[in-house]
């Protein structure tokens, strides 16, 4: 019998790509730096060497600054800004907050797993008010554990006082969501 319900954040209950692009419009408009490189052409190759967010982003502001010469800002700069604007861009995938409520409704305990910066994920789940449903939440940098390690699958169903087989994971990847999950039984 599941007991509880186990999520990934991005590209599961975040919906990262409209995300990503509503920031990088307002980080366009906002930052008076590209001026000399065409919109589309600076989100395009941003999101490209984002490799749908494993690529962590001190590296794609590096080799953007290097490839458009974006002269007078710096990779903290850019960073910074990301770290900083990014969360008032959470969009969620599909009906989240529904889904969850119905859950808890139910009697079904909702954690969330994700990888990545703490400070960061926490903040993106704030934006979408997935803290206030979530029993438990697990983000690799504080785990010391990154998906697809079965540890960190364990441990969440160990925190939320269930068994593995209880929980059912709810991700988009399929080595680091699905296989880890599975190796976890």
């Amino acid at each position: 019998m599941i007991k509880a319900v186990c999520f990934d954040l991005d590209n599961t209950l975040l919906d990262r790509d409209k995300s990503l692009h509503s920031f990088l419009e307002d980080q366009y408009a906002r930052l008076n730096m590209f001026h000399h490189v065409e919109k589309d052409l600076y989100m395009n190759r941003f999101i490209e060497l984002d490799d749908r967010g494993y690529v962590w982003k001190d590296t794609v502001y590096e080799t953007l600054i290097r490839e458009f010469d974006l002269m007078g800002h710096t990779v903290e700069d850019l960073l910074s800004d990301y770290l900083l604007h990014f969360q008032h861009h959470c969009i969620p995938l599909g009906p989240v907050e529904e889904v969850l409520r119905e859950l808890r409704a139910k009697g079904i305990l909702i954690g969330v797993i994700s990888n990545g910066y703490h400070q960061f994920q926490s903040d993106n789940l704030k934006a979408l008010s997935i803290h206030l449903y979530a029993h438990t939440i697990l983000i690799s940098e504080s785990e010391g554990l990154r998906k697809p390690d079965k540890r960190i699958f364990q441990s969440i169903a160990g925190k939320m006082g269930v068994k593995v087989k209880e929980c059912a994971f709810v991700g988009d990847h399929p080595i680091n969501d699905v296989k880890g999950a599975k190796d976890a039984v």
